[in-house]
């Protein structure tokens, strides 16, 4: 999963299911984006949490942060965060620029 989430400009880690998830999927692809999506269930749910911790470590190399719930998202790389951080990043106008700066955006 590290390199998943480092070849690749925008992660969703998504739970079947989850309706939080699948709103942070309609927001990306309602601006253009076509995010590498994970998807989560019960038989993988505790491994994938479990490599969380190793991404994070690895990737941004912060020990103390606790491993996201889902949906979790990584941006250029990096946990963005869930579906609020994206929500607060959409309405305050952060979103598309930083979409852009990873490459996930052209336009």
């Amino acid at each position: 999963m590290i390199k998943l989430v480092a070849e690749n400009p925008v992660v969703v880690f998504a739970r079947s299911g989850c309706c939080m998830c699948h709103v942070v999927k309609l927001l990306l692809h309602g601006h253009g984006v076509n995010p590498t999506i994970f998807d989560i269930n019960e038989e993988n749910e505790a491994a994938v949490l479990e490599e969380f911790s190793k991404i994070i470590d690895k990737l941004e190399e912060k020990s103390d942060r606790p491993p996201p719930s889902f949906p979790a998202v990584f941006v250029g790389g990096n946990l963005f965060g869930g579906l609020e951080e994206v929500m607060a990043a959409h309405i305050t106008g952060e979103l598309v620029p930083l979409l852009r700066k990873v490459g996930a955006l052209w336009l």
